[in-house]
């Protein structure tokens, strides 16, 4: 395969049946519906200055990943499952849609975006720390506390992965994120967006979300490992504090992975490729056509100005 020429700034993620992918300017949802049609709904992407500060930038694209996602997931599910989606309000949904009309429901949409970070929170920052803790309590770990923690923590995290990849369901949603990789990789190497064409390319990209969330993990396991450890209750405290720190650093050396191509960046990337072997599957010809149909509204005009 040919070395790439270009590295772009866009990029998206898989949802059911389909593909989101955000550009420079436009953001485009593509879902196959149960007739077999492919709807494709576009919106525009608001720019925030502060947003492009380093490190700063990690945090805001985190949390707006966050709110896309969730955003994107339902109404993903709404296309894809047609008139079988049913989703029943409750009277506090009626309540706040009546109320606040669509501002309501954004803001419940966030709400439920950051209950599920929460979670992800809990699972692995939160949890190791407490398991480390109390095993302390009954066999004095010393210097080798931070290190329990780190391992607990990224066992949960690969078992999760590895648990979750053999799910049915999750599996089609990994062949998509499959066929979004391997479109990126076929326009980033200049090739028109057939089918064919983006069969033949990898479906592992170094600017893929499993390779920043995997990076947040060391991260953080680095930077936690020189927190003061007075008190379990403590210790999370601080790791509450620093992990937007955490983050701004993950999300500055994933964009040099994902920019430039040299040993170093290729050493920073390679964990993370190893790990989409979990999360992206080979897509089906159908799926390709999805996420060509997702990328191309979102194209930029003039390639420079989606550069990464």
């Amino acid at each position: 395969m040919q070395k790439e020429q270009f590295k772009t700034s866009v990029g998206g993620q898989a949802v059911l049946e389909g593909v989101m992918m955000k550009g420079p300017e436009k953001m485009a949802l593509a879902v196959r519906n149960p007739q077999g049609e492919i709807i494709v709904e576009t919106e525009n992407v608001k720019s925030h200055k502060w947003a492009k500060l380093p490190f700063i930038r990690g945090i805001f694209v985190f949390c707006n990943s966050l709110l896309t996602g969730y955003k994107t997931l339902m109404r993903s599910a709404e296309i894809s499952m047609g008139d079988d989606f049913v989703e029943e309000d409750s009277k506090f949904d009626k309540w706040i849609s009546e109320k606040f009309g669509e501002k309501g429901t954004n803001l419940l949409m966030g709400v439920s975006a950051i209950l599920g970070g929460g979670l992800a929170i809990v699972l692995f920052m939160v949890l190791p720390t407490m398991i480390t803790g109390l095993v302390n309590n009954f066999f004095p770990l010393g210097g080798f506390k931070a290190l329990l923690e780190g391992v607990l923590k990224m066992t949960l995290f690969l078992g999760y992965l590895a648990v979750v990849s053999r799910m049915k369901e999750i599996r089609r949603v990994f062949m998509y994120h499959g066929a979004e990789h391997k479109t990126i990789a076929c326009y980033e190497h200049g090739e028109d967006l057939t089918v064919e064409n983006v069969r033949k390319h990898l479906r592992f990209h170094p600017r893929c979300g499993t390779s920043f969330l995997l990076i947040v993990m060391v991260v953080s396991i680095l930077l936690f490992s020189v927190l003061p450890w007075t008190s379990t209750f403590m210790r999370v405290v601080l790791k509450l504090i620093t992990l937007p720190l955490v983050m701004g650093i993950a999300y500055e050396l994933i964009k040099l992975a994902g920019r430039f191509d040299n040993l170093a960046t290729r050493m920073l990337s390679a964990p993370g490729l190893w790990l989409q072997r979990l999360t992206t599957v080979e897509p089906t010809d159908d799926m390709i056509e999805v996420a060509i149909a997702s990328v191309l509204p979102v194209l930029p005009a003039n390639k420079e100005d989606g550069q990464w």
